[in-house]
């Protein structure tokens, strides 16, 4: 026969009542970590329907480079 597990909470000073020992024993038991967010996916630019359309083209110096750019 094994021998009764070791307690997991001892009152160190004071005089604790029951009450106020199951009030501490629930608190502990019910505490949890903060949750983090969900990591967000970067957004896909590719399905971006602004990506096929193109700045107007400005006439001056290089203009007809951004002419054939989209």
């Amino acid at each position: 026969m094994t021998p009764p597990p070791a307690p997991g909470l001892r009152v160190v000073r004071g005089d604790a009542t029951p009450e106020e020992l199951a009030a501490l024993v629930i608190a502990l038991a019910t505490r949890q970590a903060p949750r983090e967010p969900a990591p967000q996916a970067p957004p896909q630019r590719w399905r971006n329907p602004a990506r096929g359309m193109r700045k107007p083209v400005l006439p001056g110096k290089s203009a007809w480079r951004m002419s054939a750019l989209p």
